[in-house]
């Protein structure tokens, strides 16, 4: 077979990329070999400061921070282990280090540096780190040695970390923490603690970790911001445990870190922030406190939703191995307990349809990778209701900021969340002929047919999504005639030839 001039320079342009990406696989390969016989030979443990916000306790800003006191009580102690201030942007004012040993290092890249210049692993050559919250000082030498023979002592198992509490008003204190991403949430917990020092999966309050460097650098996301809320996040996700031992070993002599109200506002703002940049990277939209409350970072009434157009039946999580996000949940549940109580006190008959008769069926709530609502209502009493008796074109904002609208797709009700945020709750009219209930818009879905009317005479009240609403009379029936036989107990996607559900993981 001859080979054009076009297919030869083909060939050689994909032979030359191979053979580069193999030097630099080998090339990143060797470093961390070096790094890791380095450490092995000097058994000396990296110090880091860095102004990601440690975990849940302040974060360290540029424009008010200790870190040259911190790097100086360090480097006092133990002059001979390096010292790295981590910083995402170059700070402002500058940060002025001591000289020896001291280095600063931007994560953020710079078009006219190599990347190496930026990424940490190429700067950190010993096993161990430790990971240095602003203001934290080192006042004996010898605990860090301590800290290293903590971590040996596990012997390789769960715990990858071990933590020093510092003497502050912010206690450090151990929390589990349950990291689902098929659910989007992340939720801590009081963690108990033990006679010689309490293992869980997260921290919070002031506190120094110990880790290996190889740990650490194998993470997706080694330092990202706050700094202890994206490592426990990544951590706990692997089994890895953290060991908080019981006695400060650390001083904190800058608390408040921040001399005025002023201050401490940019800083819990900057780290509210970060917070929620991290979490929405991560995937995380909803966080359960230990104390009971709740941070949401997804959608809401003024954003958009968290996904797009729904194709074939398979929003676009499922392919990501998620369920549909909490706040979508929770906007779904908040725009159907509004259309509910609208119905009723407009005097329009209604009953849960299709997917969301099956949630109420099965987890007396909305199906949780549903993303829509559907309510079936009498025809004949849609005059009973303002909102929905002039839709005969456009839409309506009501008061309280939900769009109701004549669907595009056929002869049926659509209302939304908002106007930015369009999860809604359909409404589809029937009416009776011949003691069976039909309707003039008709989908392509197997459960969209015709049905007696016998199962809504009468309609009974069953518990929904923190509600009770009106449903058939015999839901096991109505759906069976409307999916097949057993279909509550056999769980599945909406539609199997795209998607299918693992019953293995539920």
């Amino acid at each position: 077979m001859r080979v054009t001039f076009c297919q030869g320079l083909l060939s050689g342009a994909i032979v030359l990329n191979l053979l580069i990406l193999y030097y630099v696989s080998r090339a990143q390969q060797q470093m961390m070999e070096k790094r890791k016989d380095l450490g092995r030979g000097s058994r000396r443990a990296g110090l880091q400061a860095s102004n990601l916000a440690g975990g849940l306790a302040g974060p360290f800003e540029s424009f008010e921070n200790y870190v040259a006191d911190v790097a100086r009580s360090f480097l006092r102690q133990r002059p001979e282990l390096p010292f790295l201030a981590v910083a995402d942007t170059l700070p402002y004012p500058p940060l002025v280090l001591p000289e020896g040993g001291a280095r600063l290092l931007v994560l953020f890249p710079s078009p006219d540096q190599p990347p190496q210049a930026h990424r940490p692993e190429f700067h950190v050559q010993t096993e161990f780190v430790l990971l240095v919250p602003d203001g934290v000082e080192l006042e004996q030498g010898r605990v860090v040695e301590r800290l290293i023979r903590e971590l040996e002592g596990e012997g390789g198992g769960p715990v990858r970390l071990v933590a020093a509490p510092v003497l502050a008003r912010s206690a450090a204190q151990c929390l589990h923490l349950r990291v689902s991403l098929r659910e989007w949430t992340a939720t801590y917990t009081q963690a108990a603690s033990g006679s010689s020092g309490s293992v869980c999966t997260a921290l919070q309050g002031d506190a120094v970790v110990l880790m290996r460097t190889e740990d650490l650098f194998n993470l997706s996301v080694p330092l990202g911001r706050p700094l202890f809320s994206s490592l426990f996040v990544q951590t706990s996700l692997r089994g890895w445990k953290v060991k908080l031992l019981e006695s400060p070993l650390f001083s904190a002599r800058h608390r408040p870190l921040f001399s005025s109200a002023h201050n401490q506002w940019k800083a819990d703002t900057g780290l509210k922030e970060a917070t929620g940049r991290l979490m929405r990277s991560f995937g995380l939209r909803r966080l359960l406190l230990p104390d009971g409350k709740e941070q949401w970072h997804g959608c809401g009434k003024e954003t958009p939703r968290c996904f797009g157009t729904v194709r074939d039946d398979t929003p676009d999580y499922l392919y990501m191995e998620r369920w549909t996000p909490p706040c979508c949940l929770r906007a779904l549940r908040e725009t159907t307990k509004y259309v509910v109580n609208i119905l009723e006190s407009s005097g329009v008959r209604y009953w849960l349809e299709g997917g969301t008769l099956l949630g109420a069926a099965r987890h007396q709530d909305i199906i949780p990778w549903d993303y829509d609502v559907d309510l079936g209502i009498y025809l004949e009493d849609i005059p009973n209701c303002d909102q929905l008796k002039n839709l005969d074109s456009g839409s309506l904002v009501d008061a309280n900021g939900y769009v109701w609208e004549r669907a595009v797709e056929g002869d049926f009700f659509r209302v939304q969340y908002s106007e930015a945020n369009h999860l809604h709750v359909d409404l589809w009219p029937f009416y009776p002929r011949n003691g069976v209930m039909t309707k003039d818009t008709w989908t392509e879905h197997k459960q969209d047919v015709e049905f007696p009317e016998h199962f809504l005479q009468p309609l009974v009240p069953m518990p929904f999504a923190g509600i009770t609403a009106y449903a058939p009379n015999n839901h096991r029936a109505f759906l069976e005639l409307k999916f097949g036989e057993g279909v509550i107990e056999n769980p599945q996607y909406p539609n199997p030839a795209r998607k299918r559900l693992d019953r293995s993981k539920l």
